[in-house]
């Protein structure tokens, strides 16, 4: 076995981050798939599947780049172990009111939008802290790409696990377990050694430095393509999954079996995805992969949503989410990797927002459009605007490629005239 695909494993607080979090985000993805199934059983309406992640998300938007802010203020750790808690309480409540029967829609949003807020502050102090598990900063790499490994894996065994409890118990069930497994993450957290993070001691009030954020984002073109292309894909593309209990049951005339199916072999794709970035060789060009990567993505997702036999529907959506992961996991190397220290949780902050915080809005709309015009057409059309977004936005890419590549050499070159200074 090569190793050095899971190199970053040999740090202990990385190890402890990693074997928690696999199995609380099992639990996660065990309750979005319950979520999403317990609001279609009760309305069979694609425009309430969107109303739902739309209120799910819709915090992650307008709160995450003053969750990154606060982040780059405080303890990183401390605010991902406080949003663990709230988030475990979260899937608490959940259960309870499912389980005795005292719920409805409206509540069901309301804890939804519960869950995004907590999000909005989880998501950057999560991102940012992996830097402080891990000595090495060479190795940075490796761990983002394992942790999108482990996140994948989760999608892969949450959905298999879901289809079995939803089948025989219900949705109450995988909210309960999903509540059991925040143990996990809480008690590896616990155990980590954290050196005491250095905080810059700032008096300008948070929204000023979200605005220097913004700012730095303006001078390094490499960034923001990365985060606008990121934008739009989270936009048109990825809404997709709102509509899967839709296909499930209306175009390939299944059951909760045939969701599960679908969720799971997406996590599958979405982990050849991870693999294939853990094994990258150093040196190879990140902006080209996420450019592959989401052109694949958008051409098999449209390829998926023209066809009605699904053993051939399976594997589109497999090649669909190989490319989406991709383009995820290149994405966050590529802005962990080339943003300056202090700036790290603004400028991760606005990455969520774009990834995580455009796809509530797309929900809305797909959910909305699919409501009139049918799920198979709607979904049509998203793959097509991912292929339209892709090839607008390649250009920038070649561009922020070369400045990348321009930096690299001046950063050499200096190091060369640097040495023999020194040595004399």
């Amino acid at each position: 076995m090569d190793l050095t695909a899971v190199r970053a494993l040999k740090y202990r607080n990385f190890r402890l981050y990693f074997s928690g979090q696999a199995v609380s985000l099992i639990g996660t993805w065990m309750q979005r798939m319950a979520v999403n199934w317990l609001v279609f059983r009760l309305t069979h309406s694609e425009l309430m599947l969107g109303l739902v992640v739309f209120a799910g998300q819709i915090p992650i938007m307008l709160l995450s780049p003053y969750g990154g802010a606060l982040t780059d203020r405080h303890s990183r750790y401390k605010v991902l172990f406080y949003t663990q808690i709230a988030s475990m309480f979260q899937a608490g409540l959940l259960a309870l009111v499912v389980l005795t029967h005292h719920y409805n829609i409206a509540l069901i949003i309301g804890l939804s939008v519960v869950l995004g807020i907590i999000n909005a502050f989880d998501t950057p102090a999560r991102q940012s802290l992996m830097i402080q598990l891990i000595d090495d900063k060479k190795d940075l790499p490796n761990a983002i790409a394992l942790n999108s490994s482990m996140v994948t894996l989760a999608r892969l065994l949450g959905p298999v696990a879901a289809g079995f409890i939803l089948s025989n118990f219900g949705e109450g069930i995988c909210f309960a377990a999903n509540f059991l497994s925040f143990i996990a993450v809480i008690a590896s957290l616990m155990l980590m050694k954290i050196a005491p993070q250095t905080i810059l001691v700032v008096k300008q009030d948070i929204w000023q430095g979200l605005r220097e954020g913004y700012s730095y984002l303006q001078h390094h073109a490499g960034l923001r393509s990365v985060i606008l292309l990121m934008a739009c894909t989270s936009f048109f593309v990825m809404p997709y999954t709102t509509l899967l209990p839709v296909f499930a049951t209306d175009v390939f005339h299944g059951n909760v079996t045939t969701f599960s199916w679908l969720n799971a072999v997406s996590g599958l794709g979405a982990l050849g995805g991870a693999v294939y970035m853990a094994t990258l060789k150093p040196g190879k060009s990140l902006l080209k992969v996420l450019g592959y990567g989401c052109a694949q993505f958008a051409v098999s997702l449209f390829l998926f949503s023209v066809t009605s036999i699904f053993p051939l529907a399976l594997c589109f959506i497999m090649a669909a989410e190989f490319g989406m992961m991709s383009q995820i996991a290149a994405s966050n190397t590529y802005i962990q990797t080339h943003v300056d220290e202090n700036m790290r949780g603004r400028v991760i902050s606005y990455y969520v927002m774009a990834f995580q915080g455009m796809a509530p809005i797309g929900s809305l709309v797909v959910g909305f459009m699919a409501h009139y015009f049918g799920a198979p057409l709607i979904v049509s059309a998203e793959g097509i605007a991912g292929v339209i977004g892709v090839l607008c936005f390649i250009p920038y890419l070649k561009k922020a490629g070369t400045a990348t590549r321009r930096e690299l050499r001046e950063q050499l070159t200096s190091s060369k005239v640097l040495k023999p200074a020194e040595n004399a």
